[in-house]
């Protein structure tokens, strides 16, 4: 059996028809589906382009196609782009194919209205709360409020009518969107690390007692991920005499807005941008480097960065948004968009390097819940899962 992937990722084309990714969604992630289906197809937007770039990763391979969708960027591309972009999803997925959508997606609703139509099964993997990432401050555009009523809407239905539901929370996204009754529903969350990303012993209290590097790690092609906060919260510790710097992991047409504001906070000569990092070792490399990681998001899913993080026994403060409090206990919290609260947090948490040497303790025992080996036997029995129920629907027999 065949299964079909729908994903928001940007993926690119190089002339001799192989896709590529900038992500972490590489040929490695999307074999994983292997363990329980013969082959993979992902729906994604694709570009054309002449070569990858320096730290793309392939996603095409042996057992895994990718089906171009034409590319967009907002809301007023997908609008324009709209009849084709939906002729290629309807096409995308036979009758006789499982069908996963990671959501929230505007390719997934699109293929879920189709499969509902034709009253075939399709299953999910819940990534996100679109009421989170549609929320004022996060999105800037005038369709804001309407896009956040019509995903909102369309992922709760989605979840009533899916034949089976994954979670990448532990309970959070499962109260906001429950998945329908007899439906098979799990919380397996897409983060997975390997052995390399783990440090073997956490940091001792020397190692925290002289902390003056935050790090933070996100994308910056919208302001969900809050680093205008973090940048008024660092102005507020260096106007109170603390010597401390900020190094952001990550790139994004909001950069040079964020650079702009920490001139206007005065502390432009604190704040580094490296722009984007290769993931893996160069990113445990800045990690390694820093002493405290931030995350004052305002919407999240399950944040890998975080857990990366974590994995490299860095004690973290983060928002009180999506999964981040699965991870983090209720004092390295904070509410979104409170740049005070979060600059009091930060500095009662340098200031007491026992706290700090706790915390990275028990972040690096947490982080180990996400291991490769630990979730690979959860995961495989979704796909399993998925595969039996589309079987069981279509008349089919479940081979896997």
């Amino acid at each position: 059996m065949r299964v079909v992937v729908t994903v928001e990722g940007r993926f690119a084309r190089t002339p001799d028809g192989a896709i590529w990714t900038q992500t972490g969604q590489d040929h490695q992630f999307w074999t994983g589906y292997l363990a329980a289906f013969d082959q993979v197809r992902v729906v994604a937007r694709v570009r054309d382009t002449t070569a990858p770039a320096s730290d793309a990763k392939r996603v095409t391979g042996p057992g895994v196609d990718v089906w171009p969708v034409p590319y967009y960027i907002g809301p007023y591309q997908y609008l324009a782009k709209r009849p084709a972009i939906g002729r290629a999803i309807h096409q995308a997925a036979s009758d006789r194919d499982a069908v996963i959508m990671r959501v929230p997606s505007p390719i997934g609703t699109i293929l879920a209205a189709a499969r509902e139509r034709r009253a075939l099964p399709y299953a999910l993997e819940v990534v996100g709360d679109p009421d989170d990432l549609f929320a004022p401050g996060v999105v800037d555009h005038p369709l804001r409020p309407l896009l956040r009523q019509r995903y909102v809407g369309s992922l709760r239905q989605q979840c009533r009518s899916a034949v089976c539901v994954a979670y990448v929370t532990d309970g959070y996204l499962q109260g906001r969107y429950p998945a329908g009754q007899g439906a098979i529903s799990v919380a397996v969350s897409d983060v997975d690390l390997a052995t390399a990303a783990y440090v073997p012993t956490p940091r001792g209290v020397e190692q925290t007692r002289h902390a003056s590097t935050l790090i933070s790690i996100g994308s910056l092609e919208q302001r969900y991920k809050g680093i205008d906060t973090l940048i008024e919260a660092l102005a507020t510790l260096v106007g109170n005499g603390r010597r401390l710097r900020l190094v952001h992991v990550g790139d994004g047409r909001y950069r040079s807005q964020l650079q702009a504001h920490a001139r206007r906070c005065g502390v432009a000569d604190r704040v580094v941008f490296t722009g984007s990092v290769p993931a893996g070792e160069a990113v445990r490399q800045r990690l390694d480097a820093a002493d405290l990681f931030v995350m004052p998001s305002r919407t999240e899913g399950l944040p890998r960065a975080l857990i990366e993080a974590m994995a490299r026994g860095l004690p973290a403060v983060g928002s009180t948004v999506g999964g981040i409090p699965e991870l983090l206990p209720p004092e390295f919290l904070v509410p979104p968009d409170d740049p005070t609260r979060l600059a009091d947090t930060i500095a009662t948490v340098l200031d007491h390097p026992e706290l700090m040497a706790a915390a990275s303790a028990r972040n690096l025992a947490r982080a180990r819940d996400y291991s490769a080996q630990t979730l690979a036997d959860r995961r495989t029995g979704y796909y399993r899962s998925v595969a039996e129920a589309t079987a069981g629907r279509s008349g089919q027999r479940s081979y896997a």
